[in-house]
Parts: structure tokens; C-alpha cells; sequence
């Protein structure tokens, strides 16, 4: 039996993720967080400008989080990051695995694009272990990826509110009998553009480097499919 492409089969996985709030896990196992929106992939991969898995309306809206930045200050992620391509992402600095992986994926490919894409460009991870994620610790953690990522740790009732319209579930942080603590959390990478502040494209765990690498200056230009025909 012929396999699928890697493409649309990854374009086939985030639809069911996003339609039915079924969140991958990251660092742990999750269970579906519940969503107020019904966001779907508006296309066959091959048919999008992008090679992540761009949406539908009714687009995911910008959380309304107001956290604590990598400076100790207030930072408002919706009035800080107004009018710019914002990539959101949740997780923890302890990560084994995926964290990481994905944030020096996205930090190589930001380092590829030339400085007017740069310039336009938010990076913002939210931490799903605050207790252990200070705001010195998270900023000295992601400067080791990107000196200009944006870090935010406060309140996990917060930040689990925010990530929940999103589709993405974050769980309180489980400490195991070796002393071991992890933080289960949805894997994805939402991309808002700065045309409405709106999610357009979503990125999940197995997004190669060489898609963000392309989706990047897409996405700073504010560019969606149905509007280039």
C-alpha cells in the first residue's frame, strides 16, 4: 500500500487536532483541552502559500495574557505584539525534548530570513512551569536560542486559560518519585499575522526547519492564500 506524503498527511493530523481539540502531547501526556472555536485546515496543503497548516474561519484570536516578562515587567501580549507576525508557543525550560527542538528550529530559521522579516517578527514562549521558570531563569534559557525571544512566566491558571481557546492543553506540572518534575503541555506553535492579530497558521511538533524557514517572511507580510488569488 502507497504511504501518503509527509505533507498532507501532517495537514490531515492538524485538522483533526484543531477541529476536535485533541492537543499533542509535549514532555508528558495530555489530555484534549476544550476550545470555544472550531478552527479547521482551509485547504489541501498543496493548494496554500504555506507549508505549515493554514487555517479557517473563525481564526483563533490573540490571547488576552498579561505575564511577566524575562525583565521582571508587566508585558501584555496583546498590546506588545499588536500589528506584528507573532509565534506563540508554550513549555518549559526543563524540556527534554520538544522545547528545545522547536525553539532552535524556529531560531535557525529566523537567522536565515533577511532583517526586515526579522525585524517584524515576535517569537513569545510561555512557560507551563512558572514555579520553576523565573523570569531570570526563562531569559537566560532562551537567550542561549535568540537574544530577542520573548519569555513569559506568572500565574498557571492563567497561562492554561490562555492556551485552552487555542486548542492547547496544559496540565499543573507532575513531580515523580526520583525527584523528576515535567510539565505536560500541546506542542504546537501558533503563528498570528500582523494584518488582525489573528492565528492563520499552526505548527505542530514535527514541523521540519526548512518549513518555518519558507513560512517566515510569509507570514510577516501578513500573506493568506484565499487573498492572493
Amino acid at each position: 500500500m502507497n504511504q501518503p506524503s509527509a505533507r498532507p498527511r501532517r495537514a490531515a493530523v492538524a485538522a483533526l487536532t484543531l477541529a476536535a481539540a485533541v492537543t499533542l502531547a509535549a514532555c508528558g501526556t495530555t489530555t484534549p483541552a476544550a476550545t470555544s472555536q472550531d478552527a479547521a485546515v482551509s485547504r489541501a496543503v498543496d493548494d496554500s502559500l504555506y507549508q505549515g497548516s493554514e487555517l479557517q474561519a473563525p481564526y483563533f484570536s490573540k490571547p488576552d495574557l498579561v505575564l511577566t516578562d524575562t525583565s521582571g515587567k508587566s508585558f501584555d501580549l496583546r498590546k506588545r505584539t499588536a500589528g506584528r507576525a507573532v509565534l506563540l508557543f508554550f513549555g518549559y525550560t526543563n524540556c527534554p525534548d520538544v522545547c528545545p527542538t522547536t525553539l532552535g528550529d524556529i531560531a535557525l530559521a529566523l537567522k536565515e530570513q533577511p532583517k526586515d522579516v526579522r525585524d517584524k517578527t515576535d517569537v513569545v514562549f510561555v512557560t507551563t512551569d512558572p514555579g520553576r521558570d523565573t523570569p531570570q531563569a526563562l531569559g537566560k534559557w532562551l537567550a542561549a536560542f535568540d537574544k530577542n525571544f520573548i519569555g513569559l512566566s506568572g500565574d498557571l491558571e492563567k497561562i492554561k486559560a490562555a492556551a485552552r481557546p487555542l486548542g492547547i492543553s496544559v496540565e499543573d506540572p507532575k513531580k515523580h518519585h526520583d525527584g523528576t518534575v515535567t510539565s505536560s503541555h500541546g506542542g504546537q506553535v501558533v503563528a498570528f499575522l500582523p494584518t488582525d492579530d489573528q492565528a492563520h497558521v499552526v505548527y505542530l511538533t514535527s514541523t521540519p526547519l526548512k518549513t518555518f524557514t519558507h513560512d517566515l517572511p510569509l507570514l510577516a507580510r501578513g500573506k493568506q492564500t484565499d487573498a492572493a488569488r
